[in-house]
């Protein structure tokens, strides 16, 4: 596929042409990256047939995932120059991507592989990770951090059962959750949640004003920000959260796309 760098600084694979305007529909489907969500995706893929899928990577992050797939010590030898708080939270999430027998990030690989296979075009609408990151610790006081580093550290003997137990919590009050959180680390809340909602937003306007129907995979918890902002817009949009993504059969469907087939591109 040919890589081409569109307008309104969106970063799109692919090539299609525009629709006609007046029909938009974005779809957001909450995820999350360490769960087995693989047939779930595919069957609303098929089903909803878009015109562009759009992911929660940045390039590098794309990469990057796609390195740790085709070149592994590569991969190991990048990551030894990424944050240490970024280096924590993708051992905490790959070592529970094991407990649900998954790898970390597989919803990604799912749609990224189910674009290529089917010729549609794939734009990366999150910030750039490592700079995100280090501009969040910049601002970070010292408690901050170290409230951080403790729940990080904390994070990587979490099992299974627990995640299960904070999930079903955060799903009956995420207001309260997000509270929360931005009274316990108000950095973290503001970057990693309220400016990457926005930005974003400001991807999937871009992206919408070249093709009518909008996918967007993104974590669950950027939903209800994305979901505030695009009703101010006015934009049509429907969404699709973890919770119900997670009750759907995976047994029963079977797709063309279901195998990953991957190839490490230089944009």
């Amino acid at each position: 596929m040919l890589y081409q760098r569109p307008r309104r600084n969106i970063w799109i694979i692919g090539k299609k042409e525009l629709n006609e305007i007046g029909k938009l529909m974005i779809y957001l489907i909450g995820t999350g990256h360490v769960f087995d969500l693989s047939s779930a995706l595919l069957k609303i893929f098929d089903e909803r047939r878009p015109d562009i899928l759009c992911v929660e990577l940045d390039k590098q992050r794309y990469k990057a995932l796609m390195l740790k797939q085709t070149n592994p010590d590569e991969y190991k030898n990048i990551q030894k120059n990424v944050p240490f708080i970024y280096k924590l939270l993708s051992r905490f999430q790959e070592g529970m991507a094991k407990e649900y027998g998954v790898v970390a990030g597989e919803e990604m690989l799912t749609t990224i592989n189910y674009a290529n296979t089917h010729n549609l075009p794939i734009a990366f609408i999150d910030m750039n990770a490592q700079k995100m990151f280090s501009r969040m610790l910049k601002k970070m006081s010292f408690s901050e951090k170290f409230k951080l580093l403790f729940s990080g550290f904390g994070g990587l003997f979490v099992n299974k059962k627990r995640v299960e137990k904070e999930l079903s919590k955060i799903e009956k009050n995420f207001d309260k959750y997000l509270l929360e959180i931005g009274d316990k680390f108000p950095t973290i809340k503001k970057v990693l949640i309220d400016e990457r909602d926005q930005h974003m937003v400001q991807q999937l306007v871009a992206a919408s004003s070249r093709y009518e129907n909008v996918i967007a995979v993104i974590g669950d918890g950027h939903i209800p920000g994305i979901s505030e902002k695009l009703k101010k817009k006015e934009i049509n949009f429907e969404t699709i959260r973890l919770n119900e993504l997670r009750k759907m059969k995976s047994t029963n469907y079977n797709s063309s796309s279901a195998t990953f087939s991957m190839e490490y591109k230089e944009p």
